[in-house]
């Protein structure tokens, strides 16, 4: 019995059967959106962030989606362990009524992400070995604009226009992707890879927090960013509603994806949650590497299960259980990192399974 789960697409079991996981050979790491399902894996990104690729500088791509972005913003900063560790707990410490207002949730969002950053654009920009890129979108027609009765009605018909297709889902939203200004990420090598039209907008100083706020964007649940400097005009949501576990043609990264990851499936579209036949498949898995936690390590959790976001509802008049639960999850994930070193350290192919 391990804690993690590792699974590999063709070309990368081949690489690792043959030359090992070489922290030097890996080029892209994806992060998922899943709110506080981030924290469960917080010891892995310590491990991954604070020593392990380290002790291998190149240029890495690091391209996340709501909780996924945040968590590269910190490990783009100085001492990336320590905040790192400053996140999860900030996050976990998060604290709601029961039906909160999606002004108080985002005016949440954004002290958070003040209190981490604020003074360290330049190393999240600047990095010498990182190039951050943020996922969002920017909403279309009745999403086009933050409402009380036009956005759940917009995000109404986009949940129904997905259930069709996940084609027709780009009538109502626009992917935009806040990119390293030095470089675009590997899956942007081409100029349309799927249904939905792809804005390309240079990270600064200036839209730096507003991508990141806007990255994380619910709607109904947080408020839509409206007008983020030097992009598009109009309103930007979470990016996970198009980019949830990042299905994107990473097959152009120069080496592997190393994929930290909450769950050993990758699921396109935050909408695609209900259909378990929409799943990652075909060349674009060829060269990712994906660690997750395995069902046994769950299955020794509180409620078998990483934190998620219902646990703000299901502990609304208990919040010390909930950060009680919650800082557990946050500890036992060091046993995380300890398995993915010692795997990365000695592989044993046999451990990995195909994506």
């Amino acid at each position: 019995m391990t804690p993690i789960t590792i699974r590999a697409g063709r070309k990368a079991l081949d690489r690792i059967r043959t030359h090992g996981l070489d922290a030097a050979d890996v080029a892209l790491i994806p992060g998922a959106a899943g709110g506080p399902k981030g924290l469960g894996i917080a010891g892995l990104d310590r491990a991954i962030f604070g020593e392990w690729l380290p002790s291998k500088p190149r240029v890495r791509h690091l391209v996340g989606s709501s909780i996924g972005a945040w968590r590269f913003a910190a490990a783009c900063c100085d001492g990336p362990a320590d905040v790192l560790a400053r996140f999860a707990k900030g996050y976990s410490e998060q604290r709601y009524s029961l039906k909160p207002s999606a002004r108080v949730v985002s005016d949440s969002a954004r002290a958070l992400l003040k209190d981490l950053f604020a003074g360290r654009e330049a190393q999240i920009l600047e990095h010498a070995n990182y190039r951050l890129h943020i996922l969002t979108v920017r909403g279309r027609g009745p999403l086009g604009r933050d409402s009380r009765y036009g956005t759940p009605f917009g995000f109404g018909l986009a949940a129904l226009a997905n259930m069709v297709g996940r084609r027709h889902l780009a009538r109502f939203i626009e992917r935009t992707v806040f990119h390293d200004s030095r470089d675009r990420p590997p899956f942007m090598a081409v100029d349309r890879f799927d249904a939905f039209h792809t804005h390309a907008v240079p990270l600064d100083a200036g839209n730096l927090n507003e991508a990141l706020v806007a990255s994380a964007s619910i709607p109904i649940v947080l408020e839509g960013v409206a007008d983020i400097p030097n992009a598009p005009r109009g309103t930007y949501w979470d990016g996970g509603i198009i980019d949830y576990h990042l299905h994107l043609p990473n097959q152009h990264a120069d080496g592997l994806v190393l994929y930290p990851h909450f769950t050993d499936r990758i699921v396109p579209g935050w909408l695609d949650k209900p259909m378990p036949w929409r799943q990652a498949r075909g060349e674009w898995l060829d060269n990712v590497v994906l660690v997750a936690p395995s069902r046994e390590y769950l299955a020794k959790l509180p409620h078998g299960k990483l934190p998620d976001r219902g646990d703000f509802k299901h502990y609304v008049n208990d919040y010390d259980a909930r950060l009680k639960y919650w800082r557990f999850a946050i500890g036992e994930s060091d046993r995380l990192a300890e398995a993915f070193l010692n795997f990365a350290a000695r592989p044993d192919p046999a451990l990995v399974r195909p994506l």
